[in-house]
Protein backbone atom coordinates (compact mmCIF):
# COMPACT_ATOMS: atom_id res chain seq x y z
CA UNK A 1 0.00 0.00 0.00
CA UNK A 2 1.34 3.83 -0.34
CA UNK A 3 2.26 5.42 2.08
CA UNK A 4 1.92 9.10 2.79
CA UNK A 5 2.90 11.25 5.49
CA UNK A 6 1.39 14.49 5.75
CA UNK A 7 3.41 16.94 8.69
CA UNK A 8 1.28 20.26 10.02
CA UNK A 9 4.19 22.30 10.90
CA UNK A 10 1.77 25.14 12.58
CA UNK A 11 1.77 25.70 16.46
CA UNK A 12 -2.39 25.98 15.36
CA UNK A 13 -3.92 22.40 14.81
CA UNK A 14 -7.75 23.69 13.45
CA UNK A 15 -6.70 26.70 11.42
CA UNK A 16 -6.20 27.53 7.68
CA UNK A 17 -2.60 25.24 7.73
CA UNK A 18 -4.19 22.18 9.41
CA UNK A 19 -6.37 22.54 7.68
CA UNK A 20 -5.39 21.98 3.97
CA UNK A 21 -2.70 19.60 5.05
CA UNK A 22 -5.67 17.51 6.39
CA UNK A 23 -7.72 18.27 3.21
CA UNK A 24 -4.36 17.00 0.88
CA UNK A 25 -4.52 13.79 3.68
CA UNK A 26 -8.14 13.05 2.72
CA UNK A 27 -7.41 12.90 -0.70
CA UNK A 28 -4.34 10.56 -0.50
CA UNK A 29 -7.05 8.68 1.45
CA UNK A 30 -9.24 8.26 -1.21
CA UNK A 31 -7.01 7.06 -3.22
CA UNK A 32 -6.14 4.12 -1.62
CA UNK A 33 -2.80 5.38 0.84
CA UNK A 34 -2.21 4.85 4.38
CA UNK A 35 -1.79 8.25 5.83
CA UNK A 36 0.26 9.06 8.79
CA UNK A 37 -0.99 12.61 10.47
CA UNK A 38 1.74 14.60 12.31
CA UNK A 39 1.84 17.81 13.91
CA UNK A 40 4.81 19.15 14.86
CA UNK A 41 3.79 21.21 17.67
CA UNK A 42 2.72 18.43 19.78
CA UNK A 43 5.38 16.21 19.51
CA UNK A 44 7.74 15.32 22.30
CA UNK A 45 10.26 18.13 22.83
CA UNK A 46 12.77 18.62 19.79
CA UNK A 47 15.06 20.64 18.33
CA UNK A 48 17.66 21.08 14.99
CA UNK A 49 20.68 19.53 14.04
CA UNK A 50 23.01 18.76 16.79
CA UNK A 51 26.26 18.25 14.93
CA UNK A 52 26.87 15.21 16.29
CA UNK A 53 28.09 13.61 12.68
CA UNK A 54 26.90 10.19 13.46
CA UNK A 55 24.80 10.54 10.60
CA UNK A 56 28.34 10.49 8.73
CA UNK A 57 29.80 7.17 9.98
CA UNK A 58 29.64 3.47 9.74
CA UNK A 59 26.11 1.98 10.54
CA UNK A 60 24.21 5.41 10.94
CA UNK A 61 25.74 6.98 7.68
CA UNK A 62 22.88 8.55 5.81
CA UNK A 63 20.43 8.42 9.33
CA UNK A 64 19.71 10.80 12.17
CA UNK A 65 19.92 8.79 15.74
CA UNK A 66 19.33 11.39 18.34
CA UNK A 67 15.95 10.48 19.94
CA UNK A 68 13.54 13.51 20.43
CA UNK A 69 10.30 14.19 19.46
CA UNK A 70 10.99 14.34 15.42
CA UNK A 71 12.69 10.65 15.65
CA UNK A 72 9.43 9.28 14.37
CA UNK A 73 8.68 11.73 11.70
CA UNK A 74 11.92 11.41 10.26
CA UNK A 75 12.04 7.72 9.99
CA UNK A 76 8.07 8.14 8.91
CA UNK A 77 9.80 10.51 5.64
CA UNK A 78 12.27 7.84 4.95
CA UNK A 79 9.78 5.01 4.58
CA UNK A 80 7.28 7.25 2.51
CA UNK A 81 6.12 7.12 -0.50
CA UNK A 82 4.98 10.34 -0.61
CA UNK A 83 5.22 13.44 2.01
CA UNK A 84 2.57 16.60 2.58
CA UNK A 85 4.42 18.97 4.45
CA UNK A 86 2.28 22.61 5.57
CA UNK A 87 3.90 25.07 6.90
CA UNK A 88 2.56 29.29 7.54
CA UNK A 89 4.98 31.88 6.36
CA UNK A 90 6.47 32.90 9.51
CA UNK A 91 8.43 36.56 8.96
CA UNK A 92 9.59 35.21 5.73
CA UNK A 93 10.51 31.70 6.01
CA UNK A 94 8.75 28.27 7.21
CA UNK A 95 7.59 28.06 11.01
CA UNK A 96 10.74 27.16 13.65
CA UNK A 97 9.62 23.31 13.80
CA UNK A 98 9.87 22.77 9.95
CA UNK A 99 13.25 24.53 10.15
CA UNK A 100 14.27 21.89 12.61
CA UNK A 101 12.91 19.10 10.46
CA UNK A 102 14.29 20.07 7.04
CA UNK A 103 17.57 20.49 9.08
CA UNK A 104 17.50 17.56 10.44
CA UNK A 105 16.20 15.48 7.38
CA UNK A 106 18.87 17.27 5.06
CA UNK A 107 21.90 16.91 6.95
CA UNK A 108 21.52 13.36 7.57
CA UNK A 109 21.81 12.98 3.52
CA UNK A 110 24.73 15.27 2.82
CA UNK A 111 27.42 12.95 2.54
CA UNK A 112 30.19 15.73 2.39
CA UNK A 113 32.19 13.95 -0.41
CA UNK A 114 32.40 14.87 -4.00
CA UNK A 115 30.30 11.78 -5.45
CA UNK A 116 28.10 10.64 -4.28
CA UNK A 117 26.93 13.96 -3.32
CA UNK A 118 23.64 12.55 -1.45
CA UNK A 119 23.54 9.06 1.01
CA UNK A 120 19.60 8.92 -0.36
CA UNK A 121 18.87 10.07 -3.80
CA UNK A 122 16.03 12.28 -3.64
CA UNK A 123 13.07 10.82 -4.80
CA UNK A 124 10.00 10.89 -3.09
CA UNK A 125 7.15 13.46 -4.54
CA UNK A 126 6.24 16.58 -1.98
CA UNK A 127 3.22 18.65 -1.65
CA UNK A 128 4.00 21.73 0.12
CA UNK A 129 1.32 23.89 1.48
CA UNK A 130 1.91 27.22 2.68
CA UNK A 131 -0.51 29.77 4.23
CA UNK A 132 0.49 34.07 4.27
CA UNK A 133 -0.59 36.66 5.66
CA UNK A 134 0.50 38.25 1.86
CA UNK A 135 -1.44 37.38 -1.32
CA UNK A 136 -0.92 35.15 -3.74
CA UNK A 137 0.94 37.59 -6.05
CA UNK A 138 3.62 38.09 -3.60
CA UNK A 139 4.57 34.44 -4.49
CA UNK A 140 4.72 34.99 -8.11
CA UNK A 141 7.31 35.55 -10.23
CA UNK A 142 8.85 39.14 -9.35
CA UNK A 143 6.80 38.89 -5.97
CA UNK A 144 8.66 39.79 -2.44
CA UNK A 145 8.25 35.60 -1.69
CA UNK A 146 9.06 34.23 -4.62
CA UNK A 147 12.46 33.61 -4.17
CA UNK A 148 11.97 32.44 -0.95
CA UNK A 149 9.72 30.13 -2.19
CA UNK A 150 11.42 28.81 -4.68
CA UNK A 151 14.34 28.21 -2.68
CA UNK A 152 11.96 26.29 -0.08
CA UNK A 153 10.79 24.06 -3.19
CA UNK A 154 15.08 23.64 -4.00
CA UNK A 155 15.76 22.28 -0.44
CA UNK A 156 12.99 20.03 -0.29
CA UNK A 157 13.48 18.54 -3.60
CA UNK A 158 17.41 18.12 -2.56
CA UNK A 159 16.76 16.65 0.78
CA UNK A 160 13.16 14.90 -0.07
CA UNK A 161 12.11 15.12 -3.63
CA UNK A 162 10.55 16.93 -6.27
CA UNK A 163 7.93 19.31 -4.49
CA UNK A 164 5.01 20.71 -5.80
CA UNK A 165 3.69 24.26 -4.24
CA UNK A 166 0.10 25.63 -3.02
CA UNK A 167 0.04 28.56 -1.51
CA UNK A 168 -2.63 30.22 0.29
CA UNK A 169 -2.49 34.17 0.85
CA UNK A 170 -4.44 36.78 2.82
CA UNK A 171 -5.69 34.02 5.09
CA UNK A 172 -7.77 34.70 8.10
CA UNK A 173 -5.68 35.06 10.95
CA UNK A 174 -8.29 35.19 13.81
CA UNK A 175 -11.64 34.37 13.99
CA UNK A 176 -12.46 37.90 15.79
CA UNK A 177 -10.17 40.75 14.67
CA UNK A 178 -12.14 42.97 16.98
CA UNK A 179 -10.19 41.92 19.70
CA UNK A 180 -6.95 43.14 18.47
CA UNK A 181 -5.83 46.99 17.69
CA UNK A 182 -4.51 45.89 13.96
CA UNK A 183 -4.99 48.43 11.16
CA UNK A 184 -2.79 46.66 8.55
CA UNK A 185 -5.84 44.47 7.63
CA UNK A 186 -9.53 44.57 5.94
CA UNK A 187 -11.38 42.08 8.57
CA UNK A 188 -14.71 42.01 6.21
CA UNK A 189 -12.53 41.10 3.19
CA UNK A 190 -10.19 38.50 5.01
CA UNK A 191 -13.81 36.90 6.13
CA UNK A 192 -14.97 37.38 2.49
CA UNK A 193 -12.37 35.39 1.17
CA UNK A 194 -12.39 32.94 3.63
CA UNK A 195 -15.50 31.74 2.68
CA UNK A 196 -15.98 32.36 -0.76
CA UNK A 197 -12.04 31.14 -1.65
CA UNK A 198 -10.33 29.09 0.83
CA UNK A 199 -12.97 26.56 0.38
CA UNK A 200 -11.89 26.10 -3.47
CA UNK A 201 -8.12 25.97 -1.80
CA UNK A 202 -9.24 23.55 0.09
CA UNK A 203 -10.67 21.22 -3.03
CA UNK A 204 -7.44 21.81 -4.46
CA UNK A 205 -5.29 20.59 -1.34
CA UNK A 206 -7.72 17.21 -1.76
CA UNK A 207 -7.08 16.96 -5.51
CA UNK A 208 -3.30 17.35 -5.21
CA UNK A 209 -3.17 14.72 -2.43
CA UNK A 210 -5.06 12.28 -4.78
CA UNK A 211 -2.43 13.13 -7.40
CA UNK A 212 0.24 12.24 -5.19
CA UNK A 213 -0.68 8.72 -5.05
CA UNK A 214 -2.65 8.21 -8.05
CA UNK A 215 -0.13 10.22 -10.50
CA UNK A 216 2.86 11.09 -8.52
CA UNK A 217 5.35 14.02 -9.83
CA UNK A 218 8.30 13.18 -10.83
Amino acid sequence: MTRIVAINASPRITWNTATLVRDAARGAESAGAEVQVFDLYQLDPFMGCRSCFACKRGKTAGRCVYPDGLTPVIDAIREADGVIIGTPNYLGDVSAGLRCLMERVTFQNLTYKKDPRWYREASTPVLFIMTSNAPDGAYQEGGFYAHMLQSKLMSISHAIGPARPLVCGSTLQVSDYSRYDWDMFDAEQRRYRHENTFPLEREMAEELGTELVSNPWA
